[in-house]
């Protein structure tokens, strides 16, 4: 990370560079973080809506439905 942020002025389109302030360092670590937070728990959903389905699927041809009638029931 470098440490930079950019502001730029609507009206005029003049930029400005300037270093991060501690506070605002933290406050990017701590989103970040957050961030691999909230997409591990989204992966994670989806891995189980994976096996759920996959669950469903092997109970229902236990119970002696074809793939078609599968299929069907879940579409």
């Amino acid at each position: 990370m470098t440490n930079k942020i950019v502001t730029v002025n609507a009206t005029t389109g003049e930029e400005t560079v300037r270093d991060l302030t501690g506070d605002e360092i933290a406050q990017f670590e701590q989103d970040k973080k957050r961030w691999a937070e909230l997409l591990a728990e989204e992966e994670a959903a989806e891995e189980k809506a994976v096996a759920d389905k996959a669950s469903g699927n092997a109970k229902l041809k236990d119970l002696g439905l074809t793939d078609d009638e599968i299929a069907a029931l879940t579409s």
